[in-house]
Order: C-alpha cells, then structure tokens, then sequence
C-alpha cells in the first residue's frame, strides 16, 4: 500500500494561518532528510530509457526464487489453503487470537484500499493495458513471498499469557540475523520496526485519515459544503479518531471481527460495479484482452517499450499488495493454528485478492469502460506531463455506465482507508512493543499518540513526512526479505510435513498428544 500514484491531499491548514505556518516549518526540515532518504531507498536501475527502483526488482527478484524453490506451491497449494481458511483443520482449543479467516481478513485490509483504485488508474496512464499483464504475474509470483513470510511469522510467534499474540519479523528476524551475532540481529530487528512504526503513524495513518476527510468532504459539496469551513476538518478528525478507538482498545479481536464483516462487504461492492461496467459493455470485452496482450508484449509508443510497460506492471503490484515487506505476518500471527504453516496457505489468497483480482478488476473497467479521461491522461504522461489523477480515471470509467457512482465511490474509498487504518495501528503498535516494550501502559501510550495524529491528519498533509514514510516502508523489504532468505529450509521442512499429514489423514484427526508435540516443535 504505497502512497504514491494516489489522490491529491486535502489542506484544511491552508485555512488557517498558523497551521499552514506549523506545516510548511515541519515540511521544510524534513525536506532534505527526505531527498538523500529516497535517494538511497528508491536507488534507480536503468535499462535503456526506463529507470526503476532497485527495491522493485528485489521484491520481484524474491517471489521468482521462492516460487520456484517452494514448487510453484502457490497454485498446487490453493485447494489446502480454501480447506484451512473454511476451518476444516482447526479446533476451538488451538492457540492464537483469532480464526483463519479474521487473520486473512485483517491483513487484507492493510493493503486493499487507495492503490488498489487510484493507483491502478495512474499506472495505466503511464504503462498503458499492457501494464495490467504484468501486473497480474507479479500478483501471482507475489503469493509465494506471502506463503514464506507469513509461515514464519506463526513459527517464531510468542503467545503472552493472557492469551494475545506478538509475531511476525519482530520474532522471525532476530532468529534469521542471530547467525551475524547478537547486536547486529537486534539493529537489523530495529531499523526494522522503526520503519514499520514511522510508516503506520504517518502513512497508515495520518495519509489515510486525511484521504477519509477528503473524499466526505469531496461528495458533501466541497469547500463550499458543510465541512468546507474553518474547523470542520479538525471536527470530522475527532469523530474519526473516535471511530478508530472503538476499534483498536479491543486488540486483534475487535480488529479481526471488524475487518471479517467490512473487508468482504466492501471489495464485494466494489467487485459488482466492475462487473456491471464489464457486462454493460459485454461487446468490448474481446477488444480489452487484446489490448492487455499486445501492449504487454508490442507496446509501440510506449516510453521503454516491453520492458517499459512490464516494469510499471510489477511496480504497481509490488506497492498495493506488500508482498515481501513484512506487514502481513503481523496480523497472520495471530491466527488459531498449531500448525504454522497452514497460515502460509492462507495467506496465498492475499495477492490474490488484492492484484489478481481487485487491481485487475479496476484496470478492466478502465479500458473497457472507454472513460475519456484514461486516453487523454496517455496522451498527457507520453507528452512528458505529470501522471494524471488515478482516482478522476477510475470514477470516469465508472461514471460512463453509472452516473452516480462516483458517489459510491468515494464512500468505498473512505471505508478502504478506514480499514487500512485500523489495522495499521496494530502493525505500529507491535513495532512500538518491539521498541518501547510490550506493558500496558505502553500500549496506552501508543495508542493515545496513534489517535492525535489521526487527528492531525484530517487537519494537516506533511506532505515531506509521508514521502519519508513512504520510503520507509520499503526499507522494511530489503530487512525482511534477507531474513526470509535465510530460513528458507525452515519453511520448507513445515510445508513437506503439513502435506504429508494432510495426505494422510492426519490434519483431520489431530490427537492430544500429538497437538503437544506440535506445541512444543513450534
């Protein structure tokens, strides 16, 4: 869930003076911290006229070898993770916090959201329909990164005494790193949790609270509605944080029940309006195919040509899904399992869900739908001009068979951030624990300060802050990738020994001794 490619920010500070005064001095300190921080994070490779992030290719580079160190388990695999997530292997007795598909559901909505409809909209100006071929292989490679590092996290988890979970790369990655030495493991661990902390209060965050008090505000009538005036901004912010507290003070059981009902609700809502769209325009749909097929491989026009277009198809899948950057595992920890890996096969379905289908599902609609606005922001990025606004490309798309969809729209946006936030206040606060230590006075701590700057994000944009956070975030894939890599064995060991049983019957049939024994060998 990257923040880029995304909807303009509200500025409810540009109404007043000394908010815009406080923001512009932050921003300007942070300014050229942030420029050398990209610089380094987003380091460039090119090849011949196209530059991409080196992290883009590292992310890319783990999915290949693990898809094909693990057996493309991520398609022979999909049966055993729709059994784990309907439960058939499960008993009310296992440990953890929450059911299979909570966990699933919680994760999803860390990375179901803006990208999947503003971001989607924008790459498609700047990589044209051949962009979404490529999308949908780097979602499918994708879903072997999530099995390997989403395994780990249940496998090294540590459940507390009163029944909640810590896991994830806070537990896994001291275990990959320990072989460096003591300390190194622990600054690794660190940088680590530092950026995972700074990204969810600033862009899980703030970017989201902001995003939600936009569009609301958007479809209220603007700055010339109710919540155009002075102060309005900070009013919604409280409500908002309000919202998000009734939440996050249940833990990872609130959290998980609120996701299971709004996660599905919304990416089925959204889901119908695409196929309204696609069915309305049922004669197009051969044309739209094509159209993906020939301009991923026969681009002509396009800046960089093939490898051009294949570059901005994996970029987006590799920003919307976070495959690799060890977010997920968090909230997979938690799960009610005995076995570690079967949370491994559940959460192949997260790029599935979130690139495969939700991030395609966008890109037909767009091309199909003919919007008027998606040819002329082409012709704008293959001008040199700036890549257009991804959300305008969707909504047109949607407009031209349903009027009134914008309206939709923008609610589901405001409902995706939402959801993001919540449960980007868990990530933060387990890397908070991880930091700070794990009381409940520091948990208070937490989520006090998560709560104010939900506020302070509806009221200012920093804009410099959430570029920072942005990049930060992908520090975090450079850390836990390393990681993944050196407990690969450990994975594959789990993933030979849990189709074994499940061949042979002994997944349905788990005895109290033997549930012990795979207590004690987790």
């Amino acid at each position: 869930m990257s923040l880029g490619s995304l909807a303009p920010l509200a500025n409810p500070a540009d109404q007043v003076g000394w908010l815009s005064a406080l923001e512009d001095g932050i921003d300007a300190v942070f300014k050229p911290i942030t420029e050398v921080f990209s610089t380094i994070v987003f380091f460039p490779i090119t090849i011949g006229e196209i530059s991409f992030p080196f992290v883009v290719a590292w992310l890319i580079a783990a999915a290949v070898i693990f898809t094909i160190y693990f057996g493309f388990i991520q398609f022979r695999g999909l049966g055993v993770a729709l059994d784990v997530v309907r439960g058939k292997f499960s008993k009310p007795s296992d440990p953890g916090e929450v059911p299979h598909f909570q966990a699933l559901t919680s994760a999803l909505s860390g990375t179901v959201g803006l990208g999947n409809i503003a971001g989607v909209g924008a790459s498609m100006a700047l990589g044209g329909p051949g962009a979404t071929f490529w999308m949908i292989l780097a979602g499918l490679l994708g879903m072997c990164t999530k099995f390997a590092e989403c395994t780990l996290g249940v496998k090294y988890r540590e459940i507390h005494a009163d029944g909640t979970v810590t896991g994830g790369p806070f537990k896994y990655l001291p275990v990959a790193f320990s072989k460096f030495g003591k300390w190194p493991a622990k600054i690794l661990t660190g940088i680590f949790a530092a950026a995972i902390l700074f990204f969810g209060v600033a862009g899980g965050n703030m970017f989201q609270a902001n995003q939600t008090f936009a569009q609301i505000q958007n479809v209220t009538g603007g700055e010339d509605g109710f919540l155009g005036s002075v102060g309005a901004a900070f009013i919604f912010g409280i409500v908002l944080a309000a919202l998000v507290a009734a939440v996050i003070l249940g833990g990872m059981k609130s959290i998980g029940a609120t996701t299971s009902k709004l996660v599905p609700s919304m990416a089925i809502v959204y889901v119908l309006a695409c196929l309204v769209v696609i069915l309305t325009n049922l004669s197009n749909v051969p044309d739209a195919f094509a159209s993906i097929i020939n301009g991923a491989f026969s681009p002509e026009g396009m800046a960089g040509g093939v490898i051009g277009v294949m570059i901005v198809g994996f970029q987006r899948a590799a920003f919307s899904n976070e495959a690799g950057l060890g977010s997920a595992p968090i909230a997979h920890s938690t799960v009610k399992t005995r076995r570690p890996v079967s949370e491994g096969f559940v959460a192949l379905f997260e790029p599935l869900v979130d690139t495969v289908l939700i991030c395609t599902m966008t890109a037909l609609t767009i091309i199909i739908a003919g919007a008027p606005s998606f040819g002329e922001g082409m012709a704008q990025v293959q001008a040199g001009g700036a890549t257009p606004d991804g959300v305008t490309l969707t909504s047109d798309a949607f407009e031209t068979v349903i009027p009134w969809f914008p309206i939709v729209l923008a609610i589901a946006v405001a409902l995706f951030a939402f959801s993001t936030l919540i449960t980007w206040s868990y990530y933060g606060l387990k890397a908070w624990g991880y930091l700070f230590g794990e009381s409940k006075v520091s948990e208070i701590i937490y989520k006090c300060v998560f709560l104010f700057f939900t506020v302070a994000g509806c009221v200012l944009t920093f804009g410099q802050v959430l570029t920072f956070a942005d990049a930060a975030l992908f520090v975090c894939a450079f850390v836990n990738l390393l990681g993944v890599y050196m407990l690969l064995p450990v994975i594959k060991k789990e993933m030979k020994e849990y189709l074994a049983d499940r061949k042979s019957g002994k997944l349905y049939d788990l005895g109290e001794e033997e549930s012990e024994l795979a207590e004690t060998n987790r």
